[in-house]
């Protein structure tokens, strides 16, 4: 089972997860914990190989990594917590899990927030990721990772996040970067379902002015959706969560306490 940790309140049954990027782990969202905390039952998950959870066995393990393997690993946590339902807040490759997530179990999914979300790749992301595809077996990974935290967030008010992603991804190892990295192959058609369905889950998509790879499209395709609302956070990147942490933690506990069953 993947590592968690549970802070829980003793006041309410409400719970919020959070789900990490790739490369990151539970430690991203250290903003987080003391302002949730005190709000809600919180539950933060390291991935696979991310994390504490890069202790676990799955080197042995010959399975291909897909989305709904991924995302099954999530629902055994909650399974195994008894959880039946939850709010779950996520970050750049965890939005894409949270959704996937979403369309398998809505019954889990009370509300989703989506930090830094990817709903659509455009050129600059596809030439990446495709440079990605053509050199990970034979550039170490750290120095695709550098290169890809540098694409993505260039400014010099992001190198916080960049030093944050970089640190937590020394402690990936090749073959489970690589593992991961197969996983763009199955973007393009997933991103693609997402745009196509809408679920109807409340969501909150919380997007730096700066994130230039991925708030246009988001902004063109929430548009019109009842359930769908964005907040743009001013002077700010990708990872919304570091870069702003009051504004999204104030935005985000206003969206959930707003949700209602």
């Amino acid at each position: 089972m993947l590592s968690y940790s549970v802070y829980q309140h003793e006041n309410t049954k409400k719970w919020v997860t959070f789900i990490h990027g790739a490369g990151g782990s539970s430690s991203i969202w250290f903003q987080q914990i003391r302002a949730f905390k005190n709000e809600f039952n919180v539950l933060l998950i390291d991935l696979r190989g991310h994390g504490n959870s890069q202790s676990l066995s799955y080197e042995n393990n010959k399975q291909k990594y897909t989305f709904e393997v991924i995302t099954n690993d999530i629902k055994e946590v909650l399974a195994h917590l008894e959880i039946a339902k939850s709010h779950f807040i996520g970050i750049s490759l965890g939005t894409i899990l949270i959704r996937d997530l979403a369309e398998r179990n809505p019954a889990l999914v009370e509300s989703m927030v989506l930090g830094g979300a990817v709903l659509k790749l455009n050129v600059r992301s596809k030439v990446l990721i495709g440079f990605g595809n053509l050199f990970k077996s034979v550039v170490p990974y750290l120095v695709l990772y550098k290169l890809f935290a540098f694409v993505i967030m260039p400014k010099k008010n992001h190198k916080e996040s960049r030093i944050l992603f970089v640190k937590e991804a020394k402690k990936l190892y090749q073959k489970e970067f690589i593992r991961w990295y197969k996983l763009t192959a199955e973007i393009n058609p997933l991103l693609r379902f997402f745009r196509l369905n809408d679920n109807k889950i409340p969501t909150l998509y919380v997007m730096g002015e700066q994130d230039h790879l991925f708030l246009p499209a988001i902004k063109k395709i929430i548009s019109g959706k009842t359930n769908a609302h964005l907040h743009v956070i001013k002077n700010c990147g990708h990872v919304v969560n570091v870069e702003q942490p009051a504004e999204f933690n104030e935005q985000v506990i206003l969206f959930l306490k707003e949700q209602v069953d």
